[in-house]
């Protein structure tokens, strides 16, 4: 990069490069540069449940990820192994992923949440050779009763505390290793650096890769975004198996010079979550509007919050009531940010861009981004359309491709455009809106109903913590509209008949009363993905069962 300060969204637009060195490596040319130019500078902060600290400097982070690179050297780890990390929010994650990263090899971050079936899919379907898990019963539980069907698996790693038979022990295997030597040859650019098994709305997860390139794609998410510096405390809250992960506890952020903060915990909790933003003085917050709705209904006084200066959300559109509710308590404007496991961040508020509640923000000028109508023509500005990006000239952060899926890559990718699967509308001002994704859209009576914006209007009832609308099938209208809600604690007991009047009418208020929901569901918690995303999909497959 030369200009690396920019005033307003024009001078980005104009004078914001990437300049990609040859066969770039992060391990190498972020991690170990930042441990030669200021090896005591504090990479991470890192504490759990129990009370237990530990902060990280870039030479240490160095150190740990150069014997983790020789021990997996010696259980025959090299470049293009694919290695598969279930390590939740453990310190290991960071050792191990630049560890590989410096082999060559390819990482596969992983939820701890999956199941035999699910790991041997993944086994078989990337041909894993390597396991590193968390050494907790039911994680190795599963990753030992998947053996059997997952034949490429050679070794099985755990980092503690429970070693049983069959795991090698992480911990001693770093404590043995020999010093490092940087192979010959590691990497060329194109070379596939990480996999992601999206978690998806629907049908089998698909494998997206990427590039080693892939980091510097998220230079703009951690130095603009994120708003970034040396001085910055970073809290993204993300379990490591999430894509979310690296977008916001890695790449960015250690490109930037800044802090990452990781509070490992089981339950989030969210009086926990203000309590460490309060006793460790982060400066900086990143999460899904998920998270921010229920902080919300924490009583904030008691927290002194005075070190947050800046916060960033994403994983789903924001409703304006969250931006609004969070501002009045916080003083901090909430800066949206839209992208997908395939991309870095396309769409966003920058900090020289003033927020409007709901809107996700202008593009990345790193992507040539544009809204698709149905037929292929460009959408005007107030009008509809699926949001792609121009592959011309491949920006860097874009995926290479579904491994061994030609059929769906060629279905999101051709033409010359990536297409996201994801509908908005942009403002005379350039801001984009989001709709939904381009299946979720509503067809009632000749209207298109976008999800979001009824999720919105009732976002702004006080019974609504979090809610889904989906279309449920009607022989009248075509569809008619469908809110599933979870009720914040004080009207739970309210729920009935008169309750669902009130919110519609509601609704009718807020929005246009067409698009009010015709029925009103109301349950103790809405399914997600692993990534904290509402899985609309199968609340349809359930009503459609019916």
């Amino acid at each position: 990069m030369e200009q690396t300060t920019f005033e307003s969204q024009e001078d980005f637009i104009k004078n914001f490069k990437i300049k990609a060195p040859e066969n770039f490596n992060y391990g190498y040319d972020v991690v170990d540069a930042w441990a030669e130019e200021n090896p005591g500078k504090r990479a991470m902060c890192w504490t759990n449940d129990k009370g237990e600290h530990r902060d990280f400097t870039f030479a240490e982070m160095k150190e740990y990820s150069d014997r983790t690179a020789s021990y997996f050297q010696s259980l025959g780890i090299g470049r293009g192994d694919m290695v598969m990390l279930i390590l939740k929010r453990r310190f290991e994650f960071w050792y191990s992923i630049i560890a590989l990263h410096k082999l060559g090899a390819v990482v596969i971050p992983a939820t701890h949440l999956l199941t035999k079936k699910d790991i041997i899919y993944r086994a078989n379907a990337a041909d894993i050779k390597m396991i590193v898990c968390v050494g907790e019963e039911i994680i190795m539980k599963h990753v030992k009763d998947a053996m059997p069907e997952s034949p490429s698996v050679e070794t099985l790693v755990s980092v503690g505390p429970l070693i049983p038979d069959g795991f090698d022990d992480f911990h001693k295997g770093i404590d043995e290793a020999v010093p490092f030597e940087r192979p010959e040859k590691v990497n060329v650019n194109g070379d596939t650096s990480i996999m992601y098994f999206t978690s998806g709305t629907s049908g089998e997860p698909k494998m997206v890769i990427h590039d080693y390139l892939y980091p510097l794609g998220h230079i703009t998410t951690g130095s603009y975004w994120h708003n970034l510096n040396e001085d910055s405390l970073h809290l993204t809250i993300a379990d490591t198996g999430w894509g979310k992960a690296v977008w916001g506890k890695l790449y960015g952020q250690w490109i930037a010079g800044a802090t990452v903060f990781v509070y490992d915990h089981d339950k989030f909790t969210p009086a926990d979550m203000l309590k460490m933003i309060q006793d460790y003085r982060v400066t900086s917050l990143c999460a899904p509007p998920t998270i921010f709705r229920f902080l919300i209904h924490e009583n904030l006084e008691k927290y002194d919050l005075s070190s947050l200066k800046y916060c960033t959300i994403a994983g789903e559109a924001l409703n304006p009531a969250v931006f609004e509710a969070f501002y009045k308590l916080t003083g901090i404007k909430l800066m949206e940010g839209f992208g997908q496991t395939e991309t870095t961040l396309s769409i966003c508020t920058f900090p020289w861009t003033e927020p409007k509640p709901g809107s996700m923000g202008k593009p990345n000028p790193q992507y040539d981004v544009e809204l698709i109508r149905p037929d292929g023509t460009k959408a005007e500005d107030g009008e509809q359309g699926q949001i792609v990006i121009r592959v011309d000239k491949r920006p860097i952060g874009l995926f290479k491709e579904y491994y061994r899926d030609p059929e769906r890559t060629f279905e999101a990718m051709h033409d010359g455009l990536y297409y996201t699967g994801d509908v908005a509308w942009r403002d005379e001002d350039g801001y984009y809106w989001f709709v939904g994704r381009a299946d979720d859209v509503i067809k009632s009576s000749g209207y298109r109903i976008g999800p979001f914006e009824v999720e919105s209007a009732l976002m702004t009832h006080p019974a609504v913590v979090e809610c889904a609308v989906t279309g449920v099938p009607d022989e009248i209208r075509g569809q008619v509209v469908k809110a599933t809600i979870l009720l914040s604690a004080e009207y739970r007991d309210k729920a009935g008949d008169e309750l669902v009047k009130e919110i519609q009418n509601h609704v009718k208020q807020v929005t246009a009363p067409y698009k009010y929901p015709r029925i009103i569901e109301f349950v103790s918690e809405l399914p997600k993905t692993i990534s904290g995303k509402i899985r609309r999909a199968e609340i349809r497959s359930k009503d459609n069962a019916q």
